[in-house]
C-alpha cells in the first residue's frame, strides 16, 4: 500500500487526482498540502501551508510518489512575474523538498507545446519547469502534456479558454488528435496510473495518448 503526495489538489486536475487517489485500492494514504481546508476523508492528510514558505522538515514530504497539478493564470497572478512564481518556482520548490526527503517518483501536469525556447510565455514557462524538474534527479519523472482541459466549473472565469473549449468540442472531428480537448479525469488517470508504475527515467505522455 502506497502513500501519494498531491500538490495543487484544489484545482481542476488536482481535484480529479485527489478523488482517484482516495479511491485507489493500492493507495493507503494521500497527503495534500493546501492553503484552504479540503473535505475530510479517512485516508487524507491535509496540512495547511503557505506555498511561499513551505515547511522544509515536514515528514509528509516523503511519499512513494508525488503528483503536481499546481498552476495559475496570468489573470489570477496579475503579472508574468506572479505567474512564473507559481507555475515554476512553487512547483520546483515543492518538488525539490519531496526529492530530498526521499520521494523517488514525481508526476507533473504540463501543457501541449511546452518548450523552454518557445516565444509564447505560457509554453516557455512550462518548458522551463519541465527542464528544471528533469535536473532534480528523480528516479522516475512522469510529465503529462494535455491540450485544452474539460472539467468542472472554475472558481473564476477564463473567457478565452471557454471559447477555445466551445470550438474544440464542436470541431473535434476536424482537429488533429493532439489539439483536441481532453478531460481532467483523463489527465488524472494517466498521471496517477503511470506514477504508480514508476517507469525509470523521464516518461512523457502527450495529449493524443490521453484519448486512447
Amino acid at each position: 500500500m502506497k502513500t501519494v503526495l498531491i500538490l495543487g489538489a484544489t484545482g481542476q486536475a488536482g481535484q480529479a487526482l485527489l478523488q482517484l487517489a482516495l479511491e485507489h485500492p493500492e493507495i493507503a494514504r494521500v497527503v495534500a498540502p493546501t492553503r484552504r481546508p479540503l473535505p475530510p476523508h479517512a485516508n487524507l492528510d491535509n496540512p495547511l501551508v503557505d506555498f511561499e514558505t513551505l515547511p522544509e522538515e515536514a515528514a509528509w514530504w516523503k511519499a512513494d510518489l508525488a503528483l503536481c497539478a499546481l498552476g495559475t493564470t496570468l489573470r489570477q497572478a496579475k503579472s508574468k512575474t506572479g505567474f512564473y512564481r507559481v507555475d515554476h518556482d512553487y512547483v520546483l520548490n515543492a518538488a525539490g523538498l519531496a526529492q530530498r526527503a526521499g520521494t523517488s517518483t514525481f508526476g507533473f501536469v504540463s501543457s501541449l507545446g511546452a518548450d523552454a525556447s518557445s516565444r509564447l510565455f505560457y509554453l516557455k514557462v512550462k518548458g522551463e519547469t519541465e527542464q528544471a524538474l528533469s535536473a532534480l534527479g528523480f528516479a522516475s519523472l512522469v510529465i503529462v502534456r494535455p491540450s485544452l482541459l474539460i472539467g468542472g466549473p472554475r472558481s473564476s472565469a477564463r473567457f478565452m479558454e471557454a471559447f477555445g473549449l466551445f470550438l474544440g468540442k464542436r470541431l473535434a472531428s476536424l482537429l488533429p488528435r493532439h489539439y483536441r480537448a481532453v478531460t481532467t479525469l483523463q489527465v488524472a488517470q494517466a498521471l496517477l496510473e503511470t506514477g504508480l508504475r514508476a517507469p525509470a527515467g523521464l516518461h512523457v505522455i502527450e495529449s493524443e495518448q490521453l484519448q486512447d
